[in-house]
Order: C-alpha cells, then structure tokens, then sequence
C-alpha cells in the first residue's frame, strides 16, 4: 500500500540528499522521511472517519444513555468504547472525567473511561496501523477497551465514592438539574466542513509530537546497536514485563510521541507484548495526571487507581507476549 513513499524516501535521501544507504546517517534518514509521511496520511484519514462517529455520538447522550438504561454490566463496555473513540491523552480526558462524576455516571463506569481515553484513540491506532499491521492494531485496540472495562468493573467493586474529594462530594449533594440539550439538526454535507476541520486541527496539534517521536526513533533505528533493547527487555524473563511497566509508569507521553520508539525497541528484539505494555503505562498513568487527579480524587483512591491498571497492563503484556 505504501511501496510508493518507501520508493519516494528512497529517492529523496539516496539520489538527492546523496546519503548513504550503508551509513547510519542515510537509514535514519529514510526511517524519518517514510514514516513521517506514511502516519500523517493514516492519521488525518483515521482521525477523519473518527470525527464523523464523535460527531453523531456526543458525550452527552452516552452520559442519559448510561443513566437511564439497565444495562447489567455493559455499561462498563460502552464507557470503554467511548474512551477509545475520543481523542484525548490522559491529561484532557480528567475534565471529560469530572463531567461523568457531575452527570451521575457511577464511578467504576467514569474509570472505564478514563483508562481507555489515552490508551485507545484515533491517533495511537493510526500510527499503531502504520508500524505494525491489522493484526498488532486489532489486538491492541481491543485489548486497550477491554483493559478499561475490566478496570472500570474492578474498581467499581471497590465502593470507592468516599475517596472522592470534597469539592465533587460538594457537586454530588448540591447537584443541579441539567436542561435537556438539543442540538440543531444538519445534513451530513453541512457537517461535513465541521469535521474536516476538526480533523486537520488534530493533526496539527499531533503534528510536533510525531515529529519529535518519529525523529527520536529514526536516530535509534539508525545508531542503536541491533541487541542493545534486546538484552535488557528482550530476554522473555517472566520480570521483563513488570519491568517495563513499573519503569514507565512516572514518564509522560502521548500516543504520538512514544509510538515510534516502540516501533524501534521492537525492531531491536523487544517483544511487542513487552514493549505495549511499556507504551500504556506512558501513555495511560502519568503524574501530571495524577496532579489533575488530585481535584477530583483523594491521594489514596489515586494509588487504589494507578496501581489496578498498572497490574491489568502488565497482564495484558504477558498476553500480548502469548498472542503476537
């Protein structure tokens, strides 16, 4: 499908830049070149698609759609499903969180959401697509929603309402009646400008982060020696999971940034399982997160959160390392 921008960078960094292809120079050079253009026409064609569906499905008729179902557990599923759809990283989906505790949505199910936001979204599986094929995304995808809705379900067990702060207990007990929104009625050809320009915002605001990501990864690619992730994370020790996790948990980054670095410790010899399960945890649990946490949470229902999902990504990395 892409052979034409592999022929393209090719051309661009051998004939015309006249770099080496031997040299480490000229192969991450072309590694930049190809899979800079190749994720930013997936991206904008993905982020597009996902536009038209956030469209028609707005947060506030999942919000009445939760509230007034029986929905006997799925309601787990759908809130995961909506983290997955929405584009967000881990720091914008706090206020989307914040909406659902106002809402009235119960609190496992406002976790599900939270969980799967940053993990799932149209710009990780368009890069993820990109890097590593239908099957790795699938799984992936996948396995990202149903992490959100068994972690959604765990916590929701726990009754943790209580370990909630006192400003959203404040919300709780003087809560507002909402007027019933609704919203003007378009054709999708009106919307369709809307959307189009939703869509290249997104890019745009990505845009650095692939860049930085793709750019970091093509000078790992192209000067890190073949065994060096390999001997560190690549072994199949059963602790090289929880490793990477744990290693993990106290960066920062978004979808876009750490993606192609995965991409590279792959290549290097690290399990893809391994190296998922190193992405969720930078991507889903963060400390500017947890700061943003802190006005909705106490410290101790943050550390109740942050350490089932910690435990659900490592699970879910041994499992990838079975499946892939």
């Amino acid at each position: 499908m892409f052979d034409w921008l592999q022929h393209f960078a090719d051309w661009l960094i051998y004939s015309v830049f006249k770099v080496g292809a031997e040299t480490h120079l000229g192969t991450a050079l072309n590694f930049f070149v190809y899979d800079t253009l190749k994720i930013l026409i997936l991206l904008f064609i993905i982020v597009f698609i996902m536009g038209i569906v956030n469209t028609y499905f707005p947060i506030d008729k999942l919000k009445d759609y939760l509230n007034r179902k029986k929905l006997y557990g799925l309601e787990y599923f759908f809130s995961s499903l909506f983290g997955a759809i929405t584009p967000f990283c881990s720091c914008s989906s706090v206020p989307l969180f914040i909406g659902f505790v106002q809402g009235g949505i119960p609190l496992g199910v406002t976790f599900s959401f939270l969980i799967t936001s940053p993990l799932v979204n149209e710009v990780a599986v368009a890069m993820f697509l990109g890097m590593f094929g239908v099957k790795a995304t699938l799984i992936y995808a996948i396995s990202g929603i149903l992490l959100g809705t068994l972690g959604g379900w765990i916590l929701g067990k726990f009754k943790l309402e209580p370990l909630l702060s006192d400003w959203v207990k404040k919300i709780l007990d003087n809560k507002i009646q909402q007027t019933e929104f609704t919203e003007e009625k378009r054709t999708f050809k009106q919307r369709l400008p809307e959307i189009t320009q939703s869509a290249w915002d997104i890019v745009k605001g990505v845009l650095l982060y692939v860049i930085i990501g793709i750019a970091i990864g093509a000078a790992m690619h192209g000067y890190v020696p073949e065994n060096f992730f390999n001997t560190y994370l690549g072994g199949g020790e059963w602790w090289t999971v929880p490793l990477a996790v744990i290693v993990a948990v106290p960066m920062y980054a978004n979808a876009a940034g750490i993606v192609p670095v995965i991409q590279v410790f792959v290549a290097k010899g690290v399990p893809l399982g391994t190296a998922i399960a190193f992405m969720m945890a930078t991507v889903g649990l963060s400390i500017p997160e947890a700061t943003l946490l802190k006005k909705v949470m106490s410290i101790k229902l943050i550390a109740i959160f942050f350490g089932v999902v910690t435990l659900c990504i490592i699970l879910s990395g041994f499992l990838f390392n079975i499946i892939l």
